[in-house]
């Protein structure tokens, strides 16, 4: 499978080019910017690099397109690459709202090609190794998820003067963390939504606390850029047990040190990393042991566009996924905007 990319920034270049090149079956041919420089990332040998769009709209090998841009572009992109006829991944948040993704799914289907977006958290080791805990029983009956992802970053609200859903925290992180949840436990019978401006009325979106309901099973999802102490990444209380994983997936973490996926230990939990599960057995006896993390991998989400593009399996992450996602941020930020906010 041929794929080019819009955009040579660092979500290209750290989060994609290091994974759908580690594939032998994708071939990465051209990267698009409007400005090519290599001063931060550079010239990768065997790629045609371009400041000219359409060396990607009519080149007829090209199968896939990545939309690695600001996600206010993504809506009117991603429909300028149906339009020219090639499947489409698009980074997360997909669109600004629930109407725009219908749409581009739409159009995609009327055209007979793909559109996906890019949940490359599905394929995080610690929401894989939750989701084995789980599966083992060895917690009983899941009574409540909580999932967090939290920064000491004040910085980043204290910078911006004014509120906007682009760069609202929830928009930006949320789209991480929900799509985890909706892959694994589906649409939840209900939801209350915390979301709120910490530093005041009229300033960035900066933490986000969201509840969905599944029965008696509650998920939640958290995020802060004022937690100077993280919470853990993932705590699963069941009717027998807890399982808590402190820390997240060091994927990102390798990746932001320039240690890429050709490394064989690249992403991989240390023993020091790994979860906690303290449960009780059938005959009440107690047990507390880690468990093993899984091994993330975010080349997973290539191998399923290949399998869906070229060998015409279902997509990875389904359209309606997409569509209740941007219904919950969407959903979600009017406790913002129906305040007055713009």
């Amino acid at each position: 499978m041929t794929v080019a990319y819009i955009g040579n920034g660092k979500s290209a270049n750290r989060y994609h080019l290091p994974f759908s090149l580690k594939l032998n079956n994708i071939k990465v041919k051209t990267i698009y910017a409007r400005h090519i420089e290599h001063d931060i990332w550079k010239e990768i040998p065997g790629i045609k690099y371009t400041t000219d769009i359409n060396d990607i709209y009519q080149d007829q090998e090209i199968d896939l397109v990545v939309l690695s841009v600001p996600a206010a572009a993504h809506y009117q992109l991603a429909k300028d690459v149906l339009n020219h006829g090639k499947n489409v991944l698009v980074e997360k948040p997909f669109t600004e709202t629930e109407a725009q993704a219908k749409e581009l799914f739409k159009l995609a289907d009327d055209l007979g090609l793909l559109i996906q977006c890019y949940q490359n958290r599905r394929y995080d080791s610690d929401f894989l190794t939750v989701q084995k805990v789980i599966e083992s029983n060895k917690l009983g009956d899941i009574l409540e998820v909580e999932s967090a992802y939290d920064y000491f970053r004040p910085y980043v609200p204290e910078n911006e003067k004014e509120f906007s859903i682009g760069h609202s925290y929830l928009y930006g992180h949320a789209c991480h963390t929900l799509d985890q949840v909706i892959s694994y436990f589906g649409k939840a019978d209900s939801v209350h939504y915390d979301v709120r401006q910490l530093l005041g009325k009229g300033r960035m979106n900066d933490y986000f606390d969201i509840d969905m309901y599944y029965g008696v099973m509650k998920v939640s999802v958290k995020s802060s850029y004022f937690r100077l102490v993280p919470r853990p990444s993932f705590t699963i209380y069941g009717k027998k047990g807890v399982f808590v994983k402190e820390t997240m997936d060091r994927q990102e973490i390798d990746l932001k040190h320039f240690y890429m996926p050709d490394h064989a230990d690249f992403g991989i939990d240390r023993p020091k990393d790994y979860g906690t599960l303290t449960y009780l057995d059938d005959n009440n006896n107690y047990h507390q042991e880690k468990v093993v993390s899984e091994i993330g991998d975010y080349s997973r989400v290539y191998q399923g566009l290949y399998n869906a593009i070229i060998k015409g399996q279902p997509k990875t992450v389904k359209d309606s996924e997409t569509i209740y996602q941007m219904h919950l941020l969407e959903n979600g930020i009017k406790q913002i905007t129906s305040e007055g906010e713009d």
